[in-house]
């Protein structure tokens, strides 16, 4: 059984790794993006990997209430965990409050991302 400081220690390895290939512009292989993790509720979840469409602002919380963490360009690629309803938002022709989780812990609204209102996350966070 992973103990608190390594499963935190497996998260910043992957996140730093997926960070230093986003900003070379690449993407993600496969089984980076899908690390299985545990998280504190014992709950299996797979990494996705999620691509933004537009410039938009990654926030630390699910709504624009929160602080910006950092601005994404369009066609980044982002490690994803799950997705979650959230504040909602109007922006680019788009109005929901669908909002994913990335590994880093922090938000996208994802009528920023390609694909569906999730960005095509398959799992709901709980």
């Amino acid at each position: 059984m992973l103990t608190t400081s390594s499963r935190s220690l497996t998260k910043i390895m992957i996140t730093a790794a997926a960070g230093a290939m986003a900003a070379a512009g690449m993407a993600a292989p496969a089984s980076a993006a899908q690390a299985p993790r545990t998280d504190g509720t014992n709950v299996i979840a797979e990494y996705e990997t999620v691509t933004t469409w537009v410039q938009g602002n990654v926030r630390i919380g699910p709504s624009t209430d929160y602080r910006i963490a950092y601005t994404v360009a369009a066609n980044q690629n982002l490690i994803a965990v799950c997705w979650l309803e959230g504040a909602m938002v109007t922006a680019n022709g788009y109005t929901h409050n669908k909002w994913v989780y990335l590994s880093d812990g922090n938000y996208i609204w994802g009528g920023l991302l390609k694909g569906d209102e999730v960005g095509n996350v398959g799992s709901h966070c709980w």
